[in-house]
């Protein structure tokens, strides 16, 4: 039930956002730009219509951020048709040493640094009343709409769960 709360606080957040035309771009660690829209429901990632996205904002020094990699890496590889996971770093590191950060850890998802983010995170943190608590999840449907709010890390079998249900 408290889950159920939090969706539907979130879902209302953005419904009361600035407006359905925010639009931000930013670039990840690889070099490619992505736009992301802001809508009453939502976000839309022109990059990645019609897949589930996991936005996903961690830190380089966060323990349950860099337990989830690995968990991030077999979901992407696992379910790469209908799901994206973008990753954004909070805690500082800047493009070049995210860059090596994920060349160590093996990322296989695209990673975006926070001087890389544009205005993404303080859009975030105002329109879900975020303070900074990482990992910071949110879960998109399909057509951009909000599925899932999560500050703490949730297990694989949770994640894989939440993709399955989104699928059908």
């Amino acid at each position: 039930m408290k889950k159920i709360a939090l969706i539907m606080l979130f879902v209302s957040l953005f419904s009361v956002a600035n407006g359905a035309d925010d639009k931000m771009i930013v670039t990840t660690t690889n070099g490619k730009t992505l736009t992301i829209i802001g809508t009453e429901a939502g976000l839309n990632v022109e990059e990645h219509k019609g897949k589930i996205i996991f936005l996903e904002f961690f830190g380089h020094r966060c323990p349950p951020c860099i337990r989830s990699i690995p968990h991030y890496k077999r979901l992407q590889a696992k379910y790469k048709d209908k799901l994206a996971i973008i990753a954004i770093e909070v805690q500082g590191l800047g493009d070049d040493e995210l860059k090596e950060f994920v060349k160590t850890k093996g990322i296989n998802y695209p990673t975006v640094s926070h001087e890389k983010a544009g205005n993404l995170v303080p859009y975030i943190a105002r329109r879900a009343q975020w303070e900074g608590a990482i990992p910071f999840l949110v879960v998109l449907d399909q057509e951009g709409g909000v599925q899932l709010v999560q500050a703490g890390m949730l297990p694989e079998t949770s994640l894989e769960n939440l993709i399955e249900k989104l699928s059908k």
